[in-house]
């Protein structure tokens, strides 16, 4: 059977008189429907004195609304075999989940009850409060989460939107009252603030029309999105050590703030970031760090651009006596990609790898639904996953070799190391 990633997309796309969008993509590949109801409510909307209010905002979405308590929501879910799931990061609160078809009209009602009338029960704060705390605890003692959130905040300060811990800090996550989540619901869950995907085996005037009935009578002003500062420029190297003492392995964070996702050179920081840390099994890093010299048990690079200026972030997990000499590793491999610029043989593996790999992006509706909701966010175009592979291809090797001589400065890195200290 021919699947919508091999034909290409053709979602199609409407904006009720309230400001919600609809997407709805038909596939006929399997009896089944993702629903991924994705709002403008994220961390970086919370007030600056309240972190970690959308996370825990998220943790109690879906413990009772007001026409179904948390009992029956389960019970309705379960009937149905259908897991709901609700995520929260930086810029949105997340609720999605996969139906069959023919249970479709009644779970989109559960999903948009949810998101509209929920009542965060006392006791449910309460309970999600102390999960949301122990979650907090677990954090401060894992060196993996320990490197990276301080490498955040080396790149962009603790008081930027990017720089806070997205869960919060014990103390913030103790202050929060049912009053500040049901706040926080009412200034930023509003249909303008909603993008509505719908992926799967419902045709999409079906999809829509249902779509339109559930979320009628849904009012409320258009929300304003806070403006990402820029960060602070790095001018020298920085370099943090958490001590984690009985850890058995230590974890770098290591990393540069590079482009927002709307920037004209992110087709070729795409590809750069696949040449320094994704290809293969890890480009360049892991083949240096971990296959011929032994010393990581992981090592690899991320790039994540979003709204505002994100980061390239290189990522190892170490014996606590190879931290300086894959530091050293790492820093060479940088330097060189950045001096010298990748080969012409690499951007055409990693030109050939990339667009390869679309197809796979859209084997299922969820991923589907999560690159429909994408293109929503940046305002790529629905036809962006036909257009993807031809960016990829026109990516030039004097775009990459440029990417990587504005951003890979070892000399200006932030670098975090959370283990044990020897």
């Amino acid at each position: 059977m021919t699947t919508a990633a091999a034909r290409g997309l053709s979602p199609v796309r409407t904006v009720l008189d309230s400001g919600a969008v609809v997407i709805v993509q038909e596939t006929l590949t399997t009896p089944a429907v993702t629903i991924n109801a994705t709002v403008r409510a994220g961390s970086v909307h919370e007030p600056a004195d309240r972190p970690g209010l959308a996370y825990l905002s998220g943790r109690v979405l879906d413990r009772g609304t007001e026409h179904r308590s948390a009992e029956v929501l389960a019970e309705e879910l379960d009937d149905r075999g259908v897991s709901l799931r609700v995520a929260t990061s930086r810029h949105a609160t997340v609720v999605s989940c996969t139906c069959l078809s023919e249970d479709f009209d009644h779970v989109l009602a559960i999903v948009l009850d949810i998101l509209r009338h929920p009542v965060f029960p006392e006791h449910e704060v309460s309970k999600r409060q102390v999960e949301c705390l122990s979650a907090i605890r677990q954090d401060e003692d894992s060196p993996s989460v320990r490197a990276v959130e301080t490498l955040f905040e080396m790149l962009y300060g603790a008081a930027h939107p990017y720089g806070r811990r997205a869960k919060g800090t014990v103390e913030s996550v103790q202050r929060l009252t049912r009053g500040d989540l049901a706040a926080f619901h009412a200034a930023r869950f509003r249909p303008a603030a909603l993008s509505l995907a719908i992926v799967g085996h419902v045709a999409p005037d079906a999809g829509l029309r249902r779509a339109a009935v559930e979320l009628d009578g849904w009012s409320g002003a258009p929300v304003e999105d806070p403006a990402i500062p820029p960060p602070p420029p790095a001018l020298e190297r920085r370099q943090r050590v958490i001590d984690l003492p009985g850890k058995s392995q230590s974890e770098i964070a290591y990393g540069f703030t590079a482009i927002r996702r709307l920037d004209p050179r992110y087709d070729a920081y795409f590809v750069l970031n696949n040449i320094l840390g994704q290809f293969g099994l890890g480009g360049r890093l892991a083949d240096n760090i971990r296959e011929r010299q032994g010393m990581a048990y992981y090592a690899f690079s991320s790039l994540d651009p979003s709204v505002g200026v994100g980061p390239l972030i290189v990522r190892a997990g170490v014996d606590p006596d190879n931290v300086e000499r894959t530091l050293e590793a790492i820093d060479q491999e940088v330097r060189a990609l950045g001096t010298e610029g990748p080969t012409a043989e690499e951007l055409a593996q990693t030109r050939q790898f990339l667009v390869g790999s679309i197809p796979r992006t859209l084997e299922t509706n969820a991923g589907i639904a999560s690159f429909l909701q994408s293109e929503e966010q940046f305002g790529l175009g629905l036809d962006y996953d036909r257009r993807l592979a031809d960016d990829i291809r026109a990516v030039t090797l004097e775009q990459v070799r440029a990417a990587a001589a504005e951003l890979l400065h070892p000399e200006r890195a932030a670098v975090a190391v959370a283990g044990p200290c020897q």
